[in-house]
Order: structure tokens, then C-alpha cells, then sequence
């Protein structure tokens, strides 16, 4: 009996690892990542935090279906070499495009969005030939034909329209995979289509996140050497660099660690992964906030505070903690009462803020991030490790 050649594509379940192509494609989301926080630093206000959300959403998918297509595939093959690196060139043109998507530039970034998710599909499709995931990639190119009349109308209209319809555009892409892409002819796929390695996802998720902070360094380093090594703008960096180690500290333990676990120990594997893919964009949209934040206070560290500079300070942190709390309930099916106190107390801190400096407002968010780390440890001190318990 010949194996269909659609089978030969498909990653050999005892390769579970990351590998360089893995590492290859988050260059290119260093950058989008470095161009987000730089255009909402630039368009600090409730509109250009919307428009940085819709265009963080919109890369953040790029990423995620790239991970799942890596999780799915033999990387080893030129043909997925060549896809994802086609995939890499036109999410770079993406990048380029993002500092203008809502005025000059949304045709070249929906465009290209749309290439990247048509064409792999439409790879993807030619390529299972005789395979069952075959019918997944219909389906798949059949909700991304769907968003992309959204996105390149939106490209084509001019200030709110253009948001209204990309915000519709990501809805849909982001509604299409939990209910698994119901089709015309085809229906919706099984669970079992979606052949989760729990590693090398876990692997994934963990890689971008560890990216993401590093934005938090580039960000403080780069700040700072513009500024000059006053010593209050120095004090300012250390905060920020403490910042960061907590975010790490926090995510890492435990739910970081055990997240492959988690996969295999779901009853439904595909639940679990689907929580970590809709959980990660906001820790690393409060992340993204928390860069904007780190150039304000090492720029003006003893300088009069803004409400819009409190609502990155601060709002970064609590967008992490809301999705490190939602990721925590994936993992162990509860959520431990230190993130949504921080939350609360970071929440009633942002009023008195406004009349401190920008340094001590940054101090404010580290320490309660520092309170819940040490909570963790003492939590865990002389009880055996936590292992996972996921949602059933």
C-alpha cells in the first residue's frame, strides 16, 4: 500500500523539538514588535492604541498559523522551507508597511496579509493531495478568502471605516479556528484534524514571549543611551530592567514550564492549545504598552506625569496580568488570587500617579509585580511542584 504523497509532508510525531527555521522566523517579529510600540509612542491616544491592538492581532495571527504550520509539517522539507520563508518576506513587507497601515501603507499591509494566508492555503491544499488534512486547508482558505474582502476593503476606505473593517477582518480570523472553519460542501473539522504536538508548541509560545521581553531591553538600552547616563535616567533603566525579570519570573512559573504537559495531559489537546494561542497576545500587548512606558520614564524620569503615560506605566502590567491569569486557568484550571489583586491595585494606584513622576509610577507597577512573584515563591515553599490540570 503507497503512502498518499500529502502524508510525506507531515512532521514525524517523534520530532517534538523547536529548530533554527522555528528561530529564523521570529527575526521578523522582533522588528514588527520594535514598529508597534514606536507607532503607539507616537500616537498615544485611545485611537492609536486601537489601531496598535488591530495591527499587533493581525501579526500576532501571521505568527501563530506559522507555529501551527511548523507544528504540523516536516520542516525538514525544502517545499516548507520555502513556504515559510516566503511566508517571512511577505510578513516583512508587512513590517515596513506597519508605521503607516491607517493612512498611506493599508493596501500594502492587508495585501499582504491576505498573500500570506491565501497562498500558503492554497500551497497547503495542492501539496495534501490525497491526505485527510487536505479538507482542513479547503476549509482554511475558505474562512481566509471570507476576511480578506474585509481587509482589502478596509485597505481601500479611510479612518474609521478602515477600522471598523479590519477589526471585523481580525474577528473573523479569529473566530474561524475555535469553531473550526464550517464550510459549505465540507462542514467543520473534527478535533482530531487539528494534531497538536504539545512541545513544540509550548516551545513556541515560550520563544515568543522571551522575544517580546527582549523588546523591553532594546527599548531601555537604546532609550537611555540617547538620553545620557544621568543618574536619575539610570535608576529609570534599572526599573525597567527589573520590570522585565519579573514579567519573565511570572509568566515562566509555573504555567510557562508545564504548558506541554498541560497539552498531553487535556482530554482535549486542541483546548488547551487554543487557550495558550488567545491568552499570549495579551501578555504581549501589555508588554507592547510597557515598552511605550519604559521610553517615557527613562526619557523623563523626575518629569510631570500624563494620563496617557500612567495608562501605558501601569495598563501594560495589567494587561499582562490578565492574560498570565487566563493562561494560568488553562494550565492548572484555576487562577491564583495575586493576578487579579494586582490587577485591582495597580487599577486603584493610576489616580494618585498623576501627581508623582514618571519614575516612581514605574516603581509603583514594579513592586506589585514584585509582591506577586514573592507570593508565588512563598506559595510553592516545601510543597511538591504543581503539576497540570486542564480544563476537561
Amino acid at each position: 500500500m503507497t503512502t498518499p504523497s500529502g502524508a510525506k509532508m507531515l512532521r514525524r510525531p517523534e520530532e517534538t523539538r523547536t529548530n533554527f527555521l522555528d528561530l529564523f522566523v521570529d527575526l521578523v517579529f522582533v522588528a514588527a514588535l520594535v514598529q508597534l510600540s514606536h507607532g503607539l509612542m507616537e500616537e498615544l491616544t485611545w485611537s492609536g492604541a486601537f489601531q496598535t491592538l488591530v495591527l499587533l492581532l493581525a501579526m500576532w495571527w501571521i505568527w501563530t498559523t506559522t507555529a501551527w504550520t511548523t507544528n504540523l509539517y516536516d520542516t525538514q522539507r525544502l517545499a516548507i522551507q520555502l513556504l515559510v520563508t516566503a511566508t517571512m518576506l511577505g510578513s516583512l513587507v508587512m513590517v515596513v508597511a506597519l508605521p503607516d497601515a491607517f493612512s498611506e501603507r493599508g493596501l500594502v499591509f492587508a495585501g499582504g496579509y491576505v498573500a500570506i494566508h491565501i497562498g500558503r492555503q492554497l500551497f497547503l491544499v495542492l501539496a495534501l493531495r490525497g491526505h485527510e488534512l487536505q479538507r482542513r486547508s479547503i476549509r482554511e482558505l475558505f474562512w481566509f478568502g471570507v476576511s480578506a474582502v474585509p481587509w482589502i476593503a478596509g485597505a481601500a476606505a479611510h479612518g474609521a471605516a478602515r477600522g471598523a473593517l479590519w477589526t471585523l477582518a481580525v474577528a473573523v480570523d479569529y473566530v474561524a479556528l475555535p469553531i473550526r472553519w464550517p464550510t459549505p460542501g465540507l462542514g467543520r473539522s473534527t478535533k482530531s484534524d487539528l494534531g497538536i504536538l504539545g512541545e513544540h508548541l509550548a516551545d513556541r509560545y515560550r520563544q515568543f514571549f522571551i522575544i517580546a521581553l527582549g523588546e523591553l531591553i532594546l527599548v531601555s538600552a537604546s532609550t537611555l543611551n540617547g538620553s545620557g547616563l544621568a543618574a536619575d535616567r539610570t535608576a529609570a533603566l534599572v526599573v525597567s530592567f527589573a520590570t522585565t525579570v519579573l514579567f519573565w519570573r511570572i509568566y515562566i512559573y509555573r504555567a510557562g514550564e508545564l504548558l506541554a504537559a498541560a497539552v498531553a495531559a487535556a482530554p482535549v489537546p486542541s483546548r488547551v492549545s487554543l487557550s495558550a494561542t488567545y491568552s499570549h497576545p495579551i501578555m504581549v500587548a501589555g508588554i507592547v504598552a510597557t515598552a511605550v512606558g519604559v521610553e517615557l520614564v527613562i526619557a523623563h524620569p523626575l518629569g510631570h506625569t500624563q494620563p496617557a503615560w500612567v495608562a501605558v506605566i501601569l495598563g501594560g502590567p495589567v494587561l499582562f496580568l490578565a492574560g498570565r491569569a487566563w493562561f494560568e486557568h488553562t494550565v492548572f484550571n484555576r487562577v491564583s488570587r495575586d493576578r487579579p489583586t494586582g490587577v485591582l491595585v495597580l487599577a486603584a494606584l493610576a489616580p494618585a500617579m498623576l501627581f508623582v513622576p514618571p519614575l516612581l509610577a514605574a516603581l509603583a507597577a514594579t513592586a506589585v509585580l514584585a509582591a506577586i512573584a514573592v507570593t508565588d515563591a512563598a506559595r510553592a515553599r516545601g510543597r511538591p511542584p504543581e503539576q497540570p490540570s486542564p480544563p476537561g
